[in-house]
């Protein structure tokens, strides 16, 4: 059945976020901070969500919340005033990535993620399937950022893997196929982030998980770094969730974090 004209929600409106444009200080540092809600249902996720309006200016929603939820959870953030970042780590054949791309437009989703080793021409599909939704839909254009290779591997997982390269060769081998294939950025570790910005440029997209603060555990990352180092080694946005999602107060938590980048 044909889906039918304009975007699911409420209008893409910023009342929640802060920092969008400006300087290198604390405001422009919300605007860098992706707050991933890796909860079982929406109730949670939104309650998180509230606590955290005017302390960062992003929310990521994965696979955990969005199989839950589906498409109204990134209508409730965005009414919340965040911009959304979607991480499916879409992979599969070119046409089902492309209707999940026209899907995650028309539900607002300002980024998300789809996967590099999807090939080519999925990437490809990915592309001209928001571009081409977008104006559909009547909605800005989402951006596209490919997954290289997840923080929670390292050389040892991608050998056992069957995979004779390291990490870091991996991610740029990856990134190029992502940036030929017109993606506006990769996600990687941060320990990639320098050679990502040095390779793609001032103006990709370099989303940086695996970010913990100084002292905090690692749990299942194995490449990492802080906040401030991501920052400072050309990541564009760092993904923290439970050093925030897990704090007894998750606003402070944020707004400690992004004190520390701002520094």
């Amino acid at each position: 059945m044909e889906i039918p004209e304009g975007i699911v929600g409420a209008p893409r409106t910023r009342a929640g976020t802060r920092g969008e444009g400006e300087g290198s200080g604390a405001g422009a540092m919300r605007d860098r901070v992706i707050v991933a809600l890796d909860q079982p249902d929406a109730a949670r996720a939104l309650e998180i969500a509230r606590s955290l309006v005017g302390a960062v200016g992003w929310v990521k929603v994965g696979m955990t919340l969005y199989y839950a939820e589906g498409p109204s959870i990134v209508r409730d953030l965005r009414a919340l005033g965040f911009k959304v970042f979607v991480d499916l780590k879409l992979h599969d054949i070119p046409h089902q990535v492309k209707g999940a791309c026209r899907t995650l437009t028309r539900a607002g989703a300002d980024m998300f993620t789809v996967h590099a080793s999807g090939g080519a021409a999925m990437l490809e599909a990915a592309v001209a399937s928001v571009t081409d939704s977008a104006v559909k839909f009547g909605v800005a254009r989402p951006k596209v950022v490919a997954v290289t290779v997840l923080t929670s591997l390292d050389d040892a997982a991608l050998t056992a893997l069957g995979i004779a390269m390291p990490a870091a060769e991996r991610v740029g081998l990856l990134a190029g196929i992502a940036r030929d294939a017109g993606c506006d950025g990769v996600v990687c570790s941060p320990q990639e982030a320098a050679g990502m910005r040095e390779m793609l440029g001032a103006e990709a997209l370099i989303v940086t998980p695996g970010v913990r603060p100084a002292g905090e555990d690692a749990g299942d990352q194995a490449r990492t770094a802080t906040p401030a180092e991501a920052i400072g080694a050309g990541a564009s946005h760092v993904v923290i969730g439970r050093p925030i999602t897990s704090a007894a107060d998750p606003a402070a938590a944020a707004r400690a974090i992004v004190k520390e980048m701002s520094a």
